[in-house]
């Protein structure tokens, strides 16, 4: 792959796809357990005061937090955008905007809403999607950013500057 103008590589497994379907297919699954999948269950301690005040405040201020990051992430992409890990045909880099703090700012903030809204809930189940959300978009990205670095040389400079999804720390 050369440069990234061959396109992905045909011999990707089929569960993973040409262009990390696979990947897409999973954040799917996970966004629906994080939407309606069970809450509570498993013998896990119902949350209480003053734990579950709390936890409403902050997960309510992540989710705000979240929702603004991955829309200003969106936006700062504009034509760019794809829900596929491949880099989009006609795309450009893009490290301005919410991409000067973090590399990966939509993952983010859908990564903080999804643990805004456990902790807004009070739901252990919840937080557990919203670890397994973290886990798949970490494995997401490495893949995705290997990609990144074939189609955008300058890419691997801004990998060394800016974290990958937790600005200044992860």
């Amino acid at each position: 792959m050369g440069g990234g103008d061959e396109g992905p590589s045909p011999q990707a497994p089929w569960w993973k796809g040409a262009r990390g379907e696979g990947y897409v297919a999973a954040q799917v699954i996970i966004f629906g357990l994080i939407a309606v999948g069970p809450r509570s269950g498993l013998g896990l301690p119902v949350w209480t005061e003053p734990y579950t005040s709390v936890a409403t405040v902050v997960g309510v201020a992540l989710m705000v937090s979240g929702a603004t990051l991955a829309v200003w992430g969106m936006r700062a992409l504009g034509t760019s955008l794809t829900v596929l890990p491949y880099p989009k045909e006609g795309s450009t880099f893009v490290e301005s905007g919410p991409y000067r703090l973090v590399r990966n700012p939509i993952y983010s903030g859908l990564i903080l809403g999804a643990f805004g809204l456990a902790l807004a809930i009070h739901s252990w189940l919840n937080l557990v999607y919203a670890l397994a959300l973290l886990i798949l978009f970490d494995v997401k990205t490495r893949r995705e950013e290997r990609w990144l670095r074939e189609r955008y040389p300058e890419y691997a400079d801004y990998q060394r500057r800016v974290r990958k999804l937790l600005p200044w720390v992860w």
